[in-house]
């Protein structure tokens, strides 16, 4: 077995064949030999690695050495490109290994050959496809949009050798590529589907099942937790990167969501392969969708108590009448058609979680809310440590890390204190040199009136002082709308805000001026990278606490208890300000001012554990001091590198 000097070794050859060559970071050295202590012994491993560190190659090059059957878990299809495209070509090149990898995804991510078949067969459901989707065609009348971009996606589907949305050269409207997939609730599977053996879903799960490591999002090994360990090949290491995210993204995974959307997809599915009295069956399921609808409508954005109102259960308790009676229609339906089986996968589905919805229990909270446009029953766990004790910790040896580790996290996923072990390797970078905390203190609390004018007027100083390159983040889009109206004209270069432009279009904008400012929202807390003197000051409003009317927290609230406040909303109030802090230093040569415009940072009981979170920066409660600091940065002469 490789020995801990084998480890160090095979990393400084992998850093070595970086672009312009490059070293071991200690920290990078440090979370590697704690990743390779955690393999040999099976214990599992939070580590907290700051910006820079490189923390992939501080997993991936010990798990490989070792032989690991891995599956690395990321909560962003950023770092998945990462890992597939980079790092770990990078990482078998160097080392010389004979490993295979592959990415792995959701089952609506590809194209459905039997689905292209069918669509093929009868062109003439490209107008009703379109009809459907938008209201604004007819049948016969020629294609519309949505039908044309479905031909489009034939097209493609004749030509690529994944079927992966990822690689389309342009974004297809969600009806136009549903028209074309399915959902895991959908498939009934390579064995019952005529297309299975050609299926590119199937193909990828045959890659992932042959590789030795697999790159998934976080969301698709929760799916895997849910059903029971069916959806990825046995492995016995996973690494969550971003794990700060794995508490709230197993909790979905875990749950449901029931909407009328399912419904109809349903009945129309339906309609195409019954007839006679299966006809009205599936115009029931139409029917009661609305009805469906008619009851989340009046209360969206709200939580249920344990027994849902009258008119909700009715329309769930008819949903299950008229799902029943469409599965008697549907069992008259030849069994060679295809799509029958389709549908009678999506109507199991939906049969039970109906079921499951007529009890939520204490364990559980459900709540409506809107996805595009329509509102949504959901339902989640609402505590996961239980859950994943259960089924994950026992199974597998897992690492867990992130460049910023929410306080308690181990006790909030179910980590067994006695078989886990935890360290931070900070960051390589210069922050203490290179990075000013600015916290103004002289601004009124924020729940105070004139906060929002006071609020203004210090982003229009500190972006006077940097000439632009800022990044203003808010807490929510009101916020950002009115400062936008309230800073236009008052600022050094072009002011965007997320509204302007589709987020990868808005950072290539604003990278490419350097005297802009952009304004934005939480969406703009992590993902954003952008180094260099573009971007040399992170204004944010306000210390970003979870709401306190969202469902899910708010039941976490309620078991908590007392410990309310410390257990739920600081942490992941912690958390989210160290995410958004962290867009300022990108590259050891960054410098800039990181300006919390909330004086509770500076006088509130809690402010450590807020400080503390945050990268080592010098501080200061002086805007002077932060106008002065900021002045110099961007006066500096632009250096190569």
């Amino acid at each position: 077995m490789p020995s801990d000097a084998d480890i160090v070794a095979a990393l400084a050859k992998v850093t070595g064949a970086l672009p312009g060559g490059g070293e071991a970071r200690p920290g990078q050295v440090e979370m590697a030999l704690a990743v390779a202590k955690a393999i040999r012994t099976e214990r599992h491993l939070v580590v907290q690695a700051g910006t820079g560190t490189g923390k992939s190659l501080g997993y991936l090059v010990p798990s490989i050495l070792l032989g690991a059957n891995l599956v690395v878990a990321t909560a962003t299809k950023a770092l998945q490109d990462q890992l597939a495209r980079r790092d770990l070509p990078l990482v078998t090149s160097a080392l010389g290994a004979e490993v295979t990898f592959a990415v792995l995804k959701g089952r609506s991510n590809y194209l459905c050959r039997q689905r292209m078949v069918e669509m093929e067969g009868a062109p003439a459901q490209l107008d009703i496809e379109a009809a459907e989707g938008t209201g604004a065609a007819t049948p016969g009348a020629g294609l519309g949009e949505l039908g044309r971009q479905v031909r489009r996606l034939l097209e493609w589907g004749k030509t690529t050798a994944t079927g992966d949305r990822a690689e389309l050269e342009f974004e297809p409207r969600p009806y136009a590529w549903s028209a074309l997939s399915v959902t895991a609730s959908e498939c009934p599977g390579a064995s019952r589907c005529p297309m299975g053996e050609e299926c590119f879903s199937e193909e990828a799960r045959r890659r992932a099942a042959a590789a030795d490591v697999v790159v998934v999002n976080t969301h698709l090994y929760g799916a895997h937790l849910a059903s029971g360990g069916a959806v990825l090949p046995p492995h016995d290491v996973v690494v969550f990167d971003e794990a700060h995210e794995l508490e709230d993204v197993v909790a979905s995974s875990l749950g449901l969501e029931l909407g009328a959307g399912r419904l109809r997809a349903l009945s129309r599915a339906a309609r195409a392969i019954v007839s006679g009295p299966g006809v009205r069956a599936a115009e029931r399921v139409s029917d009661v969708a609305d009805r469906l609808e008619a009851a989340l409508e009046d209360r969206a954005g709200q939580r249920l108590s344990e027994p849902f109102p009258e008119d909700l259960a009715a329309a769930l308790g008819a949903t299950g009448a008229a799902l029943s009676e469409l599965l008697s229609a549907l069992r008259q339906v030849d069994d060679t058609e295809a799509a029958k089986a389709r549908s009678m996968q999506a109507l199991t589905h939906l049969v039970e979680d109906v079921q499951s919805l007529t009890q939520v229990g204490r364990d559980r909270v459900a709540w409506v809310e809107r996805a595009d446009r329509a509102p949504v029953l959901k339902v989640a766990p609402v505590e996961v440590g239980l859950l994943l004790e259960k089924a994950l910790w026992g199974e597998v040896t897992a690492v867990l890390t992130s460049a910023t580790i929410p306080l308690r996290l181990t006790g909030r996923v179910g980590l067994p204190p006695d078989g886990c072990d935890q360290m931070d390797v900070g960051s390589p970078f210069p922050y203490g040199e290179n990075a000013l905390l600015y916290c103004a203190a002289h601004l009124p609390d924020p729940r105070a009136p004139g906060y929002e004018a006071a609020l203004h007027e210090e982003i229009a100083a500190l972006a006077g002082a940097a000439g632009g390159r800022t990044l203003a983040l808010f807490t929510s889009w009101r916020a950002m709308h009115a400062a936008a109206e309230a800073l236009a004209g008052k600022l050094p270069g072009r002011l965007y805000t997320q509204s302007d432009l589709p987020k990868p279009a808005l950072i290539e904008a604003f990278t490419s001026d350097e005297s802009a400012c952009l304004l934005a929202t939480q969406g703009f807390f992590q993902g954003v990278d952008v180094p260099g003197r573009t971007l040399s000051l992170v204004c944010i409003d306000r210390i970003p606490f979870p709401r306190p009317d969202e469902p899910l927290n708010q039941a976490r609230r309620e078991r908590a208890g007392a410990a309310a406040f410390s257990v739920v909303d600081l942490p992941r109030a912690a958390t989210m300000l160290a995410q958004a802090a962290g867009r300022l230093i990108r590259s050891s040569t960054d410098r800039g001012v990181v300006a919390v415009l909330d004086p509770r940072l500076a006088k509130a009981t809690y402010r450590w554990e807020l400080v503390n979170a945050l990268p080592p920066m010098r501080r200061t409660r002086h805007r002077a001091e932060a106008e002065e600091f900021l002045r110099a940065v961007t006066a500096a002469v632009p250096t190569d590198g």
